[in-house]
């Protein structure tokens, strides 16, 4: 296992940065990964931070969330200083939130969606039917846990990385043998009882859960090598039951006293085993 600092970088609600101690001996370092890496569903980048690939292709279907990675890659100085000059309290955070930056350049666009993410409601990344982000406000307690170097440090490892808004099933249907991808779609975990069209979150439906797994079974047909999270209800599982996978239930946590906590079921799939 590679012993390496993961910047701190964004707040994202179901982000790997606690669990991905539990797989990261299942994941590929950079240098086994002889093609491309490849991250359809990138939030917070926990995972990409951690392995460091030569080349990615990093992507995620919200535009903000795109345009915040490309400004920090672009200027991460400038994202800082134009994040470190909102006021504090909770009525610039209303007024950021109402102003769409249509007009605004990248890195304007970048800095106000870092400001919202560090101190919006527990990081929750959520929208209307509008498309307008409508997180409440959460305090300034994890504004400041970041500074200007942990924006430097990200925009090193995202140097020569390709960034791109996309759906995901165009980025896996691009991946080759030799590529590898790592996915970690939004989704409940452990809410079984949630079917159709009512199964995930953030717009993420059953009927995309069904498209992402016949993608990987494309993929994996093409010899790509893939790890997914996922939940762990059975419908999930279903769905790949054809492919021979390894799958670790990352359903119980232990805390920094050694206590066992358990968590909502929630598994990681793989069809990378090392040495094979």
């Amino acid at each position: 296992m590679q012993n390496l600092v993961t910047p701190v970088f964004l707040r994202y609600p179901g982000g790997k940065k606690k669990k991905v101690k539990r797989f990261f001996d299942l994941l590929p370092t950079s240098e086994e990964i002889k093609g491309r890496y490849f991250e359809p569903f990138l939030g917070g980048g926990t995972v990409f931070f951690h392995i460091r690939p030569k080349k990615a292709t990093l992507s995620d279907l919200s535009g903000d969330l795109m345009d915040l990675y490309r400004g920090v890659k672009k200027d991460p100085k400038a994202v800082w200083q134009k994040y470190k000059s909102f006021p504090e309290g909770k009525k610039t955070y209303y007024d950021v939130r109402s102003k769409e930056p249509i007009n605004a350049d990248l890195i304007t666009r970048a800095a106000r969606t870092l400001f919202l993410n560090r101190t919006c409601f527990k990081g929750m990344w959520r929208y209307n039917s509008a498309g307008r982000f409508n997180v409440g406000y959460g305090g300034e307690d994890r504004r400041w846990v970041i500074t200007e170097h942990d924006l430097v440090m990200v925009s090193k490892l995202l140097k020569g990385k390709h960034l791109l808004t996309s759906d995901f099933e165009q980025i896996i249907d691009y991946a080759n043998e030799g590529d590898y991808i790592f996915l970690d779609p939004p989704y409940q975990p452990g809410e079984s009882e949630m079917r159709n069209d009512h199964f995930g979150y953030m717009c993420f439906s059953f009927t995309d859960q069904i498209r992402l797994a016949r993608c990987l079974k494309r993929a994996s047909s093409r010899g790509v090598k893939w790890a997914l999270t996922n939940s762990g209800a059975s419908e999930i599982i279903e769905l790949y039951q054809d492919l021979h996978l390894l799958v670790l239930d990352l359903s119980v946590l232990e805390t920094a006293k050694g206590e066992r906590l358990e968590t909502r079921k929630e598994v990681i799939m793989t069809n990378l085993t090392k040495g094979g």
